[in-house]
């Protein structure tokens, strides 16, 4: 037997556009002899489709597009992802179409509630197993966190299953990828039976797919069958051995590969995917992530491309670069503002990086906005001395900015990207309305520390950060010799502790206990806590942490808890 996978990059609530992209594959595995192609979870609607499930209207034309879509299964079979409507509740369902009709349904039992899932808001858990007959090997179907429970693939084993096929769309962060790949080995023993892992690809507002779609045997090896960050299909065959007992292979790969055709993403000589030659894979791996990111939410929301303020420091720095690989420089516009306190060299740099990567590139002065603004509020401030340090005159910078860039952004159509990091959203160390301004922020989910180790990464595959952004201290450069440094604690240990008290929810006396010092801790502590209501005011981002602001991560905005 031979089974076609396809890696596929939906559009959520694209139901037609989602059917098109199944029954185009299906033709193409049909053409390639296979006996069964297999879609992600919820391949029709996209994942996660979110309210978009309570509307009838919806699952009406859910219910209508996998109609459609049975017509055409004829003379092969096709398992597919799909909500289905029932009287005891909306099920998560993997079809079983053949012949022109629904065959089967299994309908998912561990429905996530926790992290960026909130399964339990729409669906109703099954608790069946569901094994099909494909050329007379016995295969069990389970979608997504099933796998990674032991009682899904133990009930399909125990009713029969030779072969366990597993329907997926999981997001992306560090380290998913092997914790995955671990689970399964761990079915596998469980059962004995080989497992397919099934994923989508591809970005949706926050969340990025990766796809990575793999096998494990019998032996517990790892096959990867198709890359990160492609669509495509992969071809699987089935043996038997000299026992009966079912063998999956790796047969062949057809990828379609992302516009631009970027050196990140390269071609070997048979036109598959080469990797380029970098010592710090993880890293590529969250540049791809965030590139993804960018490219899926400008392209499925319709815009012409994007636009930034490029300050010359390296935030801005690293998403021009990051915007150009997942673009094109032609859809790429970088604004340089200077101020009086932007140093030479940031102007410099910037015009340089614009130069090597080929994007579009204009400087907008705005001292005379900032001092139009400053005389109309003079007679307001007149019982206060003017302080260039002051906090009011650097949001006015930051915020005359924000008012250039959200112009060209209506003028041009093009998407403006937030350029803030992680770090500083976690303390507030942003203007809102100012440098918060804008409708996607690529680097939201990104530590200061991270942002660096991404620069470098780029920077080794080619020249596309001038190196004195790296090094230099950095700056907001919105009063006189300002550094970070003087506001926040060192980057180091700010990311540090800002990984323990988000991510791991870790109280402020277990991170004194790992040694940080108390005082800093507590401030560190009260500023994430403070900044909630900017956050709540912040653009998307790509999520590729395993706990990002936002979806992840819901504090209330008004709240007496400050303990930590």
């Amino acid at each position: 037997m031979r089974i076609a996978l396809i890696q596929m990059n939906p559009l959520v609530g694209g139901l037609g556009y989602n059917a098109g992209l199944i029954l185009d594959a299906l033709e193409r595995a049909r053409a390639e002899g296979a006996h069964l192609v297999v879609a992600p979870e919820l391949a029709l609607t996209g994942y996660p489709p979110e309210d978009l499930l309570l509307r009838p209207r919806f699952l009406e034309d859910a219910a209508s597009e996998i109609e459609r879509i049975a017509g055409h299964v004829r003379g092969i079979d096709l398992v597919m992802g799909a909500p289905v409507a029932t009287p005891k509740g909306l099920l998560n369902a993997a079809l079983w179409l053949r012949d022109g009709a629904t065959r089967a349904r299994y309908a998912k039992q561990v429905l996530p509630n926790y992290a960026v899932f909130d399964e339990r808001r729409y669906f109703h858990p099954g608790s069946e197993p569901c094994v099909i007959d494909v050329c007379g090997v016995r295969i069990g179907l389970t979608v997504c966190e099933d796998i990674w429970q032991p009682e899904p693939a133990a009930l399909a084993a125990s009713a029969g299953a030779e072969l366990i096929l597993n329907l997926n769309a999981s997001p992306y962060h560090r380290n998913k990828p092997r914790q995955r790949e671990t689970v399964v080995r761990d079915r596998v023993a469980e059962t004995g039976c080989p497992v397919v892992y099934l994923n989508m690809v591809g970005g949706q507002d926050e969340l990025v797919f990766d796809g990575r779609s793999f096998f494990v045997g019998r032996d517990g090896r790892v096959q990867p069958v198709m890359p990160a960050w492609m669509s495509g299909l992969a071809f699987v065959g089935v043996d038997r051995d000299a026992d009966g007992a079912v063998g999956l292979r790796e047969e062949s790969v057809q990828l379609e590969h992302p516009e631009p055709d970027s050196l990140l993403w390269g071609d070997d000589e048979d036109g598959a995917a080469a990797e380029p030659a970098v010592t710090d894979p993880e890293a590529l791996d969250m540049y791809r992530a965030l590139m993804v990111g960018i490219r899926d939410y400008v392209r499925k929301n319709g815009f012409s491309g994007v636009l930034f303020g490029l300050s010359g420091g390296i935030d801005s720095s690293l998403t021009a670069a990051l915007a150009v690989d997942a673009l094109g420089a032609e859809a790429v516009e970088a604004v340089m503002m200077p101020y009086r306190y932007t140093a030479s060299m940031s102007i410099a740099d910037a015009r340089q990086q614009a130069e090597w990567l080929g994007m579009d590139y204009r400087e907008l002065a705005i001292e005379p906005m900032v001092e139009a603004f400053r005389l109309g509020l003079l007679e307001s401030f007149a019982d206060q001395s003017r302080n260039p340090g002051d906090v009011t005159e650097q949001n006015l910078q930051s915020r005359c900015r924000g008012v250039l860039l959200m112009a060209l952004s209506n003028r041009t159509g093009r998407l403006l990207l937030a350029t803030g990091n992680k770090s500083e959203m976690a303390v507030g160390y942003a203007t809102l309305y100012g440098d918060m301004a804008g409708g996607f922020a690529p680097l939201r989910d990104v530590t200061k520390q991270w942002v660096y180790r991404l620069a470098q990464m780029r920077n080794r595959i080619s020249r596309v950060i001038p190196e004195r952004v790296i090094t230099r201290p950095p700056s907001a450069e919105l009063a006189p010799d300002q550094e970070d440094a003087h506001s926040l604690p060192p980057y180091p240990v700010l990311d540090e502790i800002l990984e323990a008290f988000v991510e791991q929810e870790a109280s402020v006396d277990d991170i004194v206990a790992r040694g940080f010092d108390r005082v800093t801790v507590e401030r560190v502590a009260r500023m994430v806590f403070l900044a909630e209501f900017k956050r709540r005011q912040a653009a998307p981002g790509v999520r590729v942490s395993p706990r990002a602001f936002g979806r992840d991560r819901r504090y209330p905005i008004t709240s007496g808890y400050r303990a930590g």
